[in-house]
């Protein structure tokens, strides 16, 4: 038994968090397992949430996203993304145990037992349960309807080559949901810009497949960054590229101005960045340039605000 799961630490956590060093020891292996120490997941689960109430404060004319609905979506985020990987652990326990990032997380290590991680998943799902029930009818029936998705998705890494795909799905079901909850329904603008986020997806995820593409062929699993292998950089092009787009779609179709789009070109440089650097066979700079992504959502929203502001004055 390795250093890390004797000590209870997570070979692939972040080191020195506030969950190793002011977390209670009870605490800490619930929080490592609904990964509170990295919160580039619930970040990346929280964008396409605040870009969608960005595009309906603009398409509604107001100078800025509900603020309630911004909070909401933070704790939901949060929330639900934590749920998201107790339930993924619990789905992949013999698949961790066989891959060193992953085997001293809490449940293959045996710091949590399964039935603890049923009980906190059931936790947190409350708490999203409560988030969502602020919202409008519609937007409720839309959110339950997430959960088809973020079922099946543990289990697609065994079944096809496309498991980003379903992941983009899941993550990038807030697209639809910022306008749902500020307009009680949906219009092209927000279901393009949930295309274009399932595009973005796939793409970041790719880059961060890529750190255990050695041991996922050894387990079997399956995932884009094996599938496209050495034309990865041209498989991203395609998608960061048709993810621009459709994002670009989405504001004309809510009537953005100059800002949105500047924020949008902004955007696409920090993708292209992202491209002309990767090195596929470097773990750590692949995880380096998939966490840079809570930067790119940061561009994208502030133009999106900024127009919100601009065309309310």
């Amino acid at each position: 038994m390795g250093e890390d799961t004797i000590s209870g630490r997570v070979a692939d956590a972040v080191k020195g968090h506030w969950v190793d060093t002011h977390a209670p020891d009870w605490l800490r292996p619930y929080a490592r397992l609904a990964r509170w120490e990295r919160p580039i997941g619930w970040q990346l689960l929280l964008w396409p949430c605040w870009w969608s109430a960005a595009l309906a404060a603009i398409a509604g004319g107001a100078a800025f996203p509900n603020p309630w609905h911004l909070v909401l979506f933070m704790i939901g985020a949060i929330a639900m993304r934590g749920a998201g990987c107790t339930y993924n652990d619990l789905v992949d326990q013999d698949i961790d145990d066989k891959v060193a990032r992953t085997r001293s997380r809490p449940l293959p290590s045996g710091q949590v037992t399964p039935f603890q991680a049923k009980v906190f998943l059931v936790a947190q799902a409350l708490v999203g349960l409560a988030v969502l029930l602020q919202f409008n009818t519609f937007a409720i029936l839309l959110g339950i309807a997430s959960l088809a998705v973020v079922a099946v998705y543990p289990f697609m890494k065994r079944v096809t080559n496309w498991p980003q795909l379903f992941l983009g799905l899941a993550f990038s079901w807030g697209a639809l949901m910022g306008w749902a909850a500020a307009f009680g329904d949906l219009d092209w603008p927000p279901v393009a810009l949930y295309l274009g986020g399932i595009l973005w997806t796939i793409g970041y995820d790719t880059i961060y497949a890529h750190q255990d593409k050695e041991d996922d062929a050894l387990v079997g699993v399956k995932s884009t960054a094996r599938l496209f292998g050495d034309w990865t950089k041209l498989a991203l092009t395609g998608l960061y590229g048709g993810a621009t787009v459709l994002f670009g779609l989405a504001m004309i179709g809510a009537d953005a101005g100059p800002a949105a789009f500047a924020g949008l070109i902004l955007s696409l440089g920090h993708l292209v960045r992202q491209i002309v650097v990767l090195d596929i066979d470097d773990p750590d700079q692949c995880l380096k340039l998939f966490r840079s992504n809570a930067h790119y959502g940061w561009i994208l929203f502030g133009g999106l605000v900024a127009d919100a502001l601009v065309q309310a004055l």
